[in-house]
């Protein structure tokens, strides 16, 4: 049998490094949806781009889950018949 040395493994990346890299391959998809007139996929992809510039910077959180508003896990109940 043929045993493979195995690879070490790669060190896990930070947040902040990963944050930095999808930033990175947002703006390149933002010069190519630019470049093939894709206005509203670049304008998204730019908001992307600045909300991780901005994480990265430390102006926002990296997540808002804990900040939700309580109201908004309620379930909506239909609001029957309107009366005139």
């Amino acid at each position: 049998m043929n045993s493979k040395p195995s690879k070490p493994a790669l060190p896990p990346h930070t947040a902040e490094e990963n944050i930095a890299y999808t930033r990175q391959m947002l703006g390149e998809l933002r010069t190519v949806a630019h470049n093939e007139g894709a206005d509203m996929l670049r304008y998204f992809i730019e908001m992307a781009y600045v909300e991780a510039g901005d994480i990265l910077a430390g102006l926002r959180p990296l997540s808002v889950r804990a900040h939700r508003d309580p109201a908004i896990s309620m379930p909506l109940k239909p609001a029957g018949k309107i009366k005139f």
